[in-house]
């Protein structure tokens, strides 16, 4: 059990380490490209971050493993909205305000995301024939973030690179590859992990993966607030909650039916809607203060402590 312990951590390591490489290498190519700025930082940012979900999702249900996928995308939710939301703002000894339309108008899709997960999950079994609808959805938030992307960028030069920038090419292949082994050993070790302790496969992805696979997001949330921008941090969080709850289950569905297991429709489920809900209605003043982010950090313990059984 030890050894395999350690097998995951690696392999979760490599994984992340790679996921972060392959970000700063699409973003360099991005660049070369001229996109602009803000599609640079949303998407691909956003999306890199959401990468260790996706690909051990994709992995876990092509191995029979599908109970792992929404135990991950529940966690990594949770994760997202209390533990590092609640981070950020203790990081950030003040008061977070929200007051960029496009992160307020996140709230609106972070809301719809979460009742649509709930939606297909409740019944203990995802589909690819209602899961696809969630692309669909985040294709219509994706062409919205463009739309405000464009009117609302400010004026800025790219600096074009004069050749192509091989060595960021290189880069994104070899840590693409990473990213696969890196997933591959962390969906295999977590399976013998769930073995050894008797407890469902679903339950150590809601917990031990999901906590780890949201390591990227605080570590850009982390540089975000040392750079003086808050409020991106917090914008960071909503897109990964809603790239992990509207394109993953379709993504993996499509591959084979994803099953929701009864330890998670009772009690994890729930959780989820509730975090979403009371993330968007706390934030209606458009701030979040260091006392909401601290009961947010206190709600999380709250929840690892019942789904340990304590």
């Amino acid at each position: 059990m030890f050894i395999t312990l350690l097998i995951f951590i690696a392999a979760l390591t490599v994984l992340l380490v790679a996921a972060q490489l392959f970000t700063r290498a699409a973003e360099q190519i991005g660049s070369w490209l001229k996109l602009s700025p803000f599609v640079i930082g949303v998407f691909i940012v956003g999306i890199g971050t959401s990468l260790p979900e996706l690909i051990s999702g994709i992995l876990s249900t092509s191995k029979g493993l599908s109970e792992i996928v929404p135990g991950n995308i529940i966690g990594a939710s949770i994760s997202n909205i209390l533990l590092i939301t609640g981070l950020a703002v203790v990081l950030n000894k003040k008061s977070i305000s929200l007051n960029s339309t496009y992160i307020y108008i996140d709230l609106h899709f972070l809301l719809g995301s979460f009742f649509f997960f709930y939606l297909i999950a409740y019944d203990g079994v995802i589909r690819w024939t209602e899961a696809i609808a969630g692309i669909l959805i985040f294709i219509v938030y994706s062409f919205y973030l463009i739309k405000g992307g464009e009117k609302n960028e400010e004026e800025e030069t790219n600096t074009t690179p004069s050749a192509f920038p091989v060595k960021s090419f290189l880069l994104l292949v070899a840590s693409a590859v990473g990213i696969y082994f890196g997933a591959e050993y962390t969906v295999s070790s977590l399976e013998k992990i769930a073995l050894g302790l008797k407890v469902p496969a679903s339950i150590v992805a809601l917990t031990l993966l999901s906590l780890g696979t949201t390591l990227p997001e605080l570590a850009v949330n982390i540089s975000a607030i040392r750079q003086g921008k808050a409020e991106m941090a917090i914008g960071n969080i909503l897109g990964s909650c809603i790239f992990n709850t509207l394109v993953i289950p379709g993504a993996t569905s499509l591959i084979a039916t994803v099953k929701v297991p009864a330890e998670l429709t009772g009690f994890s489920l729930p959780v989820f809607a509730a975090c979403g809900l009371l993330f968007y209605l706390l934030t209606q003043d458009k701030k979040i203060s260091i006392w909401e982010g601290m009961m947010f950090i206190c709600l999380y313990g709250l929840f690892i402590l019942k789904i340990s059984g304590g």
